[in-house]
């Protein structure tokens, strides 16, 4: 299968050197069976109409929705656009798919959310596997903190509410945090923002336990071959 991966944002410093960046991250956690083609969005790249891929996933970025940045209104107006696309959010993915899509992004006055965090599985859709609760990696400021219309909560947690959503309406799933970090990039991108994180050191511990990003990588897999 097919499947257009738009690139919001790269790793900071070395660090995409070490690891890979986003988009080899996501080649990973997808494995075999995808045709992946990557577009610079952040360098004005999109494809040229939304039927032109099948399914699409939106990648992290260390830009907010609300910055005046160039490319993210063109991101929006395509996000609108793809309604007959598959289409999975990862974090700023997660985020502008919710701005775009009638929600509202903010930064949290919660501050930070880094390391491993839970989540409670609040709804069992086809792709997924039932399971109760799911731990992966986060690294974010903002959050959706006004839920789009046409959506279900997915996964929640008291300092993420809306961590995962599917919308009613399109095929389209997003995520708020990310399936596709290995703990040791997780605490890899701590490390680089150890002065605003809160609580560093135990955010890096947590990264110790495990994980199911591979879980999550599977319901991902399922729901954009289905």
């Amino acid at each position: 299968m097919k499947v257009a991966i738009l690139e919001t944002g790269r790793p900071p410093g070395e660090l995409a050197q070490q690891f890979g960046d986003y988009p080899a991250m996501f080649e990973r956690l997808l494995g075999d069976g995808f045709d992946i083609e990557r577009y610079d969005v952040a360098a004005g790249r999109l494809p040229e109409k939304p039927a032109d891929h099948a399914a699409y996933l939106i990648t992290g970025s260390p830009a907010g929705v609300y910055d005046p940045l160039p490319w993210i209104a063109p991101l929006c107006d395509f996000i609108r656009a793809a309604k007959d696309s598959r289409m999975v959010g990862i974090c700023f993915g997660h985020q502008v798919m919710a701005e775009a899509l009638g929600g509202r992004v903010e930064k949290s006055p919660k501050g930070w959310g880094a390391g491993l965090h839970r989540y409670s599985v609040v709804r069992t859709l086809p792709w997924m596997e039932p399971v109760a609760e799911i731990a992966a990696p986060a690294s974010h400021q903002d959050q959706v903190f006004r839920q789009p219309s046409h959506t279900e909560v997915v996964a929640s947690s008291e300092f993420t509410p809306f961590a995962a959503l599917a919308w009613t309406d399109r095929p389209a799933i997003s995520f708020q945090f990310h399936p596709e970090f290995s703990p040791d990039f997780a605490k890899a991108l701590i490390e680089k923002r150890y002065d605003v994180v809160p609580d560093p050191d135990a955010a890096i511990a947590s990264l110790d336990a495990p994980n199911d990003g591979a879980l999550v990588g599977g319901w991902i897999r399922r729901f954009l071959a289905d």
